[in-house]
């Protein structure tokens, strides 16, 4: 009977911390929302997942960004180092102009 009070005040402690950490309210509301819906999904945990902020990007969708940041970091890298021939560039005319300007 002991054990069966202990397990019992356990399961207390740990309902409470749930409701103190806003959990129950949580899963309420998005357990309300998926009962509320006309159309019930063909997944609900899916649902669940994605109305709780769970769901994280596809891991096709990962490695697309990643392959699209380094095309990215290619490309300025490329930029940057036109915009340094660009200004080696420019410098050679100026000075000459400024010569030209106050002849």
């Amino acid at each position: 009977m002991a054990h069966y009070r202990a397990s019992e005040s356990k399961r207390e402690q740990f309902r409470r911390y749930l409701e103190k950490a806003g959990v129950l309210d949580s899963l309420t509301s998005v357990l309300i929302a998926l009962y509320e819906e006309n159309e019930k999904p063909n997944n609900a945990l899916d649902f669940l997942k994605q109305h709780l902020g769970v769901v994280s990007p596809e891991p096709v969708d990962v490695e697309t960004l990643r392959l699209e940041l380094a095309d990215l970091h290619q490309k300025y890298d490329l930029l940057v180092e036109e915009n340094k021939e660009l200004k080696t560039r420019l410098l050679q005319y100026e000075p000459a102009q400024e010569a030209g300007a106050a002849e």
